[in-house]
């Protein structure tokens, strides 16, 4: 997806979409008193970021791995649903050998429907920000299954480059 819808987002109150700056905006920086010079010197800056981000999506758009809410499922869940959040003929056949109600099978069913319903909406919604929610969500995942090991490499890394202490993921009284 584009940088520059993650840029119109986050700037859309003082910003037009072809990154110019709002007469509002302008009007309101003039009545809290300050210098026109500067807010023109501001306004450039900010429109020279924004057609730096446009020329980085024209020449090297940003990968966009999609994922569904099928790609989050447990093993045992992938064995269960279908991607839509389904229940899989083979799994409800296997259920009601088991005993499990045919009620039971609707309303497990229907939870994964709207769960698998809920992740499209809030992608979509994230996407039209320009961010991508699933790759947001996997990255996530990934980080969770990192091993202390791996967390301590990455704290004792991070302390080398002078982060600060309190960003790390172990607490102050950690040694390090």
């Amino acid at each position: 997806m584009s940088r520059i819808k993650r840029w119109i987002n986050m700037n859309k109150k003082e910003f037009n979409p072809d990154g110019s700056l709002k007469s509002e905006a302008r009007q309101e920086m003039l009545s809290k008193g300050e210098d026109p010079g500067a807010i023109d010197s501001y306004a450039r800056r900010v429109k020279e970021e924004y057609d730096e981000w446009k020329h980085l999506d024209e020449t090297h758009p940003e990968p966009w791995p999609i994922y569904t809410a099928y790609d989050f499922f447990t093993e045992q869940e992938k064995r269960e649903f279908n991607p839509d959040g389904s229940l899989r003929p083979e799994y409800v056949e296997y259920a009601q050998k088991i005993g499990i109600s045919e009620s039971a099978l609707e309303q497990l069913e229907w939870r994964k429907k709207i769960e698998v319903d809920d992740y499209n909406k809030v992608s979509a919604k994230y996407a039209e920000k320009g961010i991508n929610f699933g790759a947001w969500q996997m990255r996530g995942r990934i980080e969770d299954s990192r091993t202390y090991i791996q967390r301590r490499q990455q704290m004792e890394q991070d302390l080398r480059n002078f982060e600060p202490e309190d960003s790390l993921p172990f607490d102050k009284y950690t040694s390090y």
